[in-house]
Order: structure tokens, then sequence, then C-alpha cells
């Protein structure tokens, strides 16, 4: 299930240089910087004739992708949006951000020690980004935690921060036409971290632009996520 509240971002580090939401939005002529609210925002709590919940079922409701759920844009529409995450406890919202340093601006009063059915990633593209955010995010109050690393742009040492309190770790190339090089060896060492940490890792997506054994590989957009899964390495504690 998707829910996107709000759609439009401002570029904000190094991973967004080529964002998908504005490779979209460019097609259609639309400002991806533009930060608007959508007519989906109340979609968690609409309700049909019966008064059931329109959004029914059990399962992971992937929020914000057309933006980032803590951008300063949405700071007054973040509080209707998590008094909707409260009221929909039977969902689990999981969502993205690189801003992960604003996460304590409109956030509601009763919070405490996290929703549990709330579960945050926050993106770590290169070294410098998961130095800069992922302290920060291993103290806060969140019940559930999780690293995203995509697009990998560079070798990543995540192992000062794997721990018990990260339930796992994504790790994908960039897609597009201009995309930046994932090299498999990145991915590897990756791997290799969380299973010395035994945190559960994920390969998600090769990106267009693969090395693997020194080897550069163009990858169409159609295979990227297959070429991924036939590496088998995914790993499961």
């Amino acid at each position: 299930m998707l829910w996107n509240p709000w759609h439009g971002c401002e570029k904000y580090s190094e991973g967004c240089m080529n964002c998908y939401v504005y490779r979209i939005d460019g097609r259609h002529e639309r400002d991806a910087s533009e930060v608007r609210k959508n007519k989906d925002f109340d979609l968690p709590v609409r309700r049909k004739r019966n008064g059931e919940y329109k959004l029914q079922g059990s399962g992971v409701v992937y929020t914000c992708f057309s933006s980032d759920f803590f951008i300063e844009s949405a700071d007054e529409w973040r509080k209707e949006a998590w008094a909707m995450i409260r009221e929909r406890s039977d969902l689990d919202f999981l969502m993205i951000t690189k801003r992960i340093k604003r996460f304590y601006v409109s956030l509601p009063d009763d919070w405490k020690d996290g929703y549990e059915n709330v579960i945050i990633c926050v993106t770590c593209e290169n070294q410098r980004r998961a130095d800069e955010r992922l302290p920060f995010f291993l103290s806060l109050p969140i019940k559930h935690k999780q690293i995203i690393c995509e697009p990998l742009l560079s070798a990543i040492d995540l192992s000062p921060y794997l721990n018990s309190r990260i339930e796992g770790v994504t790790v994908g190339g960039e897609s597009g036409s201009r995309a930046r090089i994932c090299n498999f060896d990145w991915v590897l060492d990756i791997r290799s971290q969380c299973v010395a940490a035994g945190v559960p890792f994920h390969f998600k997506q090769t990106g267009a632009r693969f090395v693997k054994d020194g080897k550069l590989y163009t990858i169409d957009r159609r295979f990227q996520h297959a070429q991924a899964r036939k590496a088998n390495i995914d790993y499961i504690p």
C-alpha cells in the first residue's frame, strides 16, 4: 500500500542529484521542488458508506515516497499525518528520510518512546552522510529503525552503527540515464558488516551502472531488481 500525503521535495544531499521524483515530474513539466498536499492526504482515515476504512487489511503502508516526511514545507501537515497514523494502529507505516535531524519538529505529544506501527528508515548514500545522520538516529525514541544505502555512491563502514536497534539494512544502486556507479564490492562489504552484527540485509537493485569484478555493466531499468535477486545475497539472521 502506498500513501503520499504530499508531493515534491527540495534536493538535500548527494543522493538527491538524480532524484526519481524530479525525473518523473520533469516528463510532465511539473516543478518537483514545489511541495504540495496531495488529494489523498487523508487516505488512511477515509471511510466507506458502511463506516469501514477504505484502506483495509494488514501490512506495510509505504509513506511519503514522493517527498520527505520531515521536509520543512510540511511541518503543519505532518501534525495531521501523525494523528492519522496514530488512529490507524492496525497498519504499519514505513517512511524513508534524509532529514532525520528534523525528527522532533511537529512530533506528537504522546509519542513517548515511539508508536509501535511506525518504521523509520534513514538514507545514507556515502560515509559522510552515515557519520552525520546515524549517531543521531540511534539516539532517537523510535521503535523500529532501518538503514537505507540507496543510491549507494561509495563504500560505507556501517559497523559502528549496527546493533539490536537497527532492524535491517537495504542497499541499492542508482537508476536513470545519469546514474552513478554502484560497485558490487561495496554491496558485499556492507553485507559482511551486517552478517557480523546479526542485522538483516537486503540487496534491492543493481542500479543502471553496476561494476562487478572490475567490469562495468549497463543494466536496463526492467532488470535491475531481478539482477539483484539473482545475486542471492540477502541475509536473515
